[in-house]
């Protein structure tokens, strides 16, 4: 099943106190390129993620995106009192009181309201190995959406590429039935061109079916067609394959392009002419899908 490069998946996984959300997005590219955004707290856990995903991808630029999210009931703050200034506090007050003459003791609104004796703490940042769990399960569940899409994708490629593979297909055999004409034409016209440059003059004809023979052995494309039909038959069945499959079609497209731009040079018959030039168009076509395949 062949898969896009091109997909989107999104994943979340909750714990006690925090979720962990990841989404993923993909876009074509040569090989395997993986960018990361990691809160700060999952900085140690990076090589991990991109083990997980090159694990389940082999080509296109992946962009990743994780935050962590507390969950409600879990403090986001801490309130931390500091019990042994609020009794230094409450000694110098007294202090003062009685030095001065005066009356009252210190109460607990004005305790409260001291420097230092209440402040709000952030909680301790997560332990790095803690919340692996939970992010291999979030990016496993972005990771098999992102797949799914792909292989949807993929699958609407293929289809197109099946269509342009009978276009090419045709092509190709209107080449093949026109390449045997081109011999006897090309006889033709080289006896029609002798008699009108020697008029009444004999003409050999051991010298024409000779330079028609050596033409047609230069104009010869059996083994083009040959390699060409082979190569058609090799794509049907990578389409029809498990896995990435976008490099060998690359490949198999250079060898397809390399024969009918050999056939296109060979060929001296219009019609022959043009359907090679109709294969090259679609064979653009097919590379521009193919680009799109992992």
């Amino acid at each position: 099943m062949v898969r896009s490069r091109t997909g989107f998946g999104r994943g979340e996984a909750s714990g006690e106190s925090i979720a962990v959300t990841v989404e993923v997005r993909s876009v074509n590219h040569r090989h395997l390129d993986v960018a990361l955004r990691l809160p700060r707290s999952l900085a140690a856990l990076e090589l991990d993620v991109r083990r997980l995903v090159q694990s389940r991808l082999e080509r296109g630029r992946i962009d990743i995106a994780v935050q962590l999210t507390p969950l409600a009931g879990a403090a986001t703050q801490r309130v931390q009192v500091d019990a042994a200034l609020a009794r230094e506090y409450v000694a110098r007050a007294r202090a003062l009181a009685m030095e001065l003459g005066l009356d009252g003791a210190p109460n607990l609104a004005w305790l409260l309201e001291q420097p230092g004796v209440v402040r709000l703490e952030d909680p301790e940042p997560i332990e790095p190995a803690a919340p692996w769990p939970l992010l291999a399960e979030a990016l496993g569940r972005a990771l098999d959406e992102l797949v799914a899409r792909r292989t949807a994708e993929g699958d609407r490629l293929a289809e197109a590429l099946r269509t342009l593979h009978g276009e090419l297909t045709t092509n190709v055999e209107l080449v093949s039935v026109r390449a045997p004409a081109t011999t006897a034409r090309r006889e033709d016209r080289l006896r029609d061109r002798l008699r009108a440059l020697l008029a009444e003059t004999a003409i050999d004809q051991s010298r024409i079916v000779t330079e028609a023979a050596v033409w047609a052995d230069k104009s010869d494309v059996t083994e083009e067609l040959a390699r060409l039909r082979a190569h058609l038959a090799e794509f049907t069945l990578m389409l029809g394959k498990d896995g990435p499959v976008g490099r060998p079609l690359d490949f198999l497209i250079q060898e397809l392009n390399r024969e009918i731009n050999t056939v296109a040079s060979k060929a001296d018959d219009l019609e022959m002419s043009q359907a090679a030039l109709a294969a090259k168009g679609v064979l653009e076509k097919i590379r521009e899908q193919v680009q799109n395949l992992e």
